[in-house]
């Protein structure tokens, strides 16, 4: 499958000294085919640190990944926004973007945007903080087994608002992370995906779809899928965002957190 990877450099830091272990396993990334992108040094939220900042910490954020791209041939392109927070007025996301293409990056949208980090957090509660009991190895296979399902849903519910809005099914944009939950469930998860009849292309090749060139319309405080910002663009009704999946309580409650 490929897959952009998207690095915050802080967490290549041990008591403030890049380590050199973590810094070899995105050279192992690169050097498996994959590719790297920048989501700033600290996973910065644009809405609470304002645009200096926010620039500042893009350009921290390639510290590490500028030259460790150099070493093979390659330049830093792809940049996604932490929280998916662009800008909460078309000034701030016009500036944005206009930094961003200064320095050779686009923006990597999501369409298929999700609560996947809640059961990461579940999964890794109980993985970690559990005595090694049959009971705890219960409740890991039963948050694999709901955790698949939950993904395809969200991917269900996506494709629908693209058939609903654009007429036809996008190449989407799926949203998910480096966690023990993916590194446990990832395999089925893909597995699962092409039973559904999708196969998997670059984010170039997803890109090349005309919809990604579509008006951003949302200037709110949050992070919607570009599905929804395109949506709000037209002024669709607050019923045309209706039936998108959410994360169960028990979940919620494993993860130790109130909402996505």
């Amino acid at each position: 499958v490929p897959v952009v990877g998207f690095v915050n450099e802080n967490k290549l830091e041990v008591d403030g000294q890049v380590s050199l272990q973590r810094l070899a396993m995105l050279g192992d990334w690169l050097d498996a085919g994959y590719e790297l992108g920048n989501h700033t040094y600290s996973h910065a939220d644009l809405h609470v640190v304002g645009l200096e900042a926010y620039r500042q910490e893009i350009l921290d954020g390639e510290r590490q990944l500028r030259p460790l791209l150099a070493s093979r041939g390659m330049v830093p392109r792809w940049f996604r926004h932490p929280y998916l927070r662009a800008g909460r007025s078309a000034e701030d996301k016009i500036a944005v973007a206009e930094f961003l293409n200064g320095h050779g990056y686009r923006i990597a949208p999501v369409t298929v945007d999700n609560g996947e980090w809640v059961w990461a957090f579940a999964y890794a509660n109980v993985m970690n903080k559990q005595p090694d009991t049959p009971d705890r190895e219960a409740l890991l296979s039963r948050l694999r087994l709901g955790y698949v399902p939950y993904m395809l849903n969200k991917l269900d519910y996506y494709e629908a608002q693209s058939r609903q809005l654009l007429g036809y099914a996008l190449p989407q944009v799926w949203l998910m992370h480096a966690n023990e939950l993916n590194a446990d469930a990832y395999v089925e998860l893909i597995a699962a995906t092409r039973r559904r009849g999708y196969r998997f292309v670059t984010l170039d090749e997803a890109l090349q779809d005309p919809a990604y060139a579509r008006t951003d319309g949302y200037e709110g405080r949050y992070g919607p899928s570009w599905l929804h910002r395109w949506a709000m663009a037209e002024k669709k009704p607050k019923e045309f965002y209706a039936g998108e999946p959410v994360v169960p309580g028990w979940v919620l409650d494993l993860a130790g957190v109130e909402s996505e």
